[in-house]
């Protein structure tokens, strides 16, 4: 287990300056987003503007704005429906590309099979620390949130704000334990980072184009980002459903991981 678990730090320890200047970087957006808020709240001509304009274009970036003047609604159309997603996503889909292939290419993966431990042992301590890390700097934005709400007095709730946080968290680790997969499949960093990006971008625009579109609709339901975002998390709080969802694709792709780079040859 001592192994095991100094894979698992030494991961995280080589990741650690990634891991700050992302962190760094939420918390400035997050904070910017905030501090801007007030002045949007005392705009109340600003939802007839929304109207103006177009539907797709709404859709597409913003989601269904109900009321934007809104804490919830401005930080669902500014924030949840597509950056804090779009982040994390790239964040986890590098993590996970990298792990296993990224140490392929490199050349180092033979020294960790050279530890005591089952090829399944390392994807699952580096799945673990993709975990970790992501879930840091879920933790991080949602801090700087709560320490903005207290600020500037937003009103939000709290657990509702971890709530949509959470769901992010959820959805990234997914592409990124998709990006696992390719990776332990292949070895090929570069197609697994292509794969698991290719992925969101579909997932993210059928989504968000579905309810526009009458033969995509039935479609919508394939998207990971629905499971997500559609409940509204910040709002009404978590779906079990669709965690349950995103923690299935999740374990899904984990097991295909393990399968398949258990029965490959590596190049080392």
């Amino acid at each position: 287990m001592t192994v095991l678990r100094n894979i698992v730090l030494k991961t995280l320890r080589d990741r650690r300056r990634s891991l700050l200047f992302w962190g760094l970087g939420l918390v400035v957006l997050a904070a910017f987003l905030v501090a801007f808020y007030p002045v949007i709240r005392d705009m109340t001509f600003i939802g007839e503007y929304l109207e103006s304009f177009p539907e797709e274009f709404m859709a597409l970036f913003a989601g269904e704005v109900i009321d934007y003047t809104s804490p919830e609604g401005f930080l669902n159309a500014e924030m949840f429906f597509l950056i804090y997603p779009l982040l994390l996503v790239v964040y986890a889909i590098g993590f996970g590309s990298d792990a296993i292939a990224g140490e392929e290419e490199r050349g180092t993966l033979d020294l960790l099979l050279s530890n005591p431990l089952n090829r399944w042992h390392l994807v699952l301590e580096k799945f673990t620390a993709m975990v970790v890390c992501t879930l840091l700097l879920t933790v991080v934005f949602w801090a700087t949130l709560a320490i903005g709400n207290a600020a500037i007095d937003m009103g939000l709730n709290l657990i509702r704000l971890a709530a949509v946080c959470f769901s992010g968290f959820l959805l990234a680790v997914a592409f990124g334990t998709v990006a696992l997969a390719v990776g332990c499949a292949r070895g090929k960093r570069g197609l697994s980072m292509g794969v698991g990006g290719a992925l969101g971008v579909y997932a993210y625009m059928l989504n968000a184009l579905a309810p526009l579109i009458d033969w995509l609709e039935p479609f919508q339901l394939a998207s990971p980002f629905y499971y997500y975002i559609d409940a509204n998390p910040l709002l009404n709080g978590l779906n079990l459903v669709h965690v349950a969802v995103l923690i299935g694709m999740t374990v899904l792709f984990l097991g295909i991981a393990i399968v398949t780079f258990e029965r490959r040859d590596l190049a080392v």
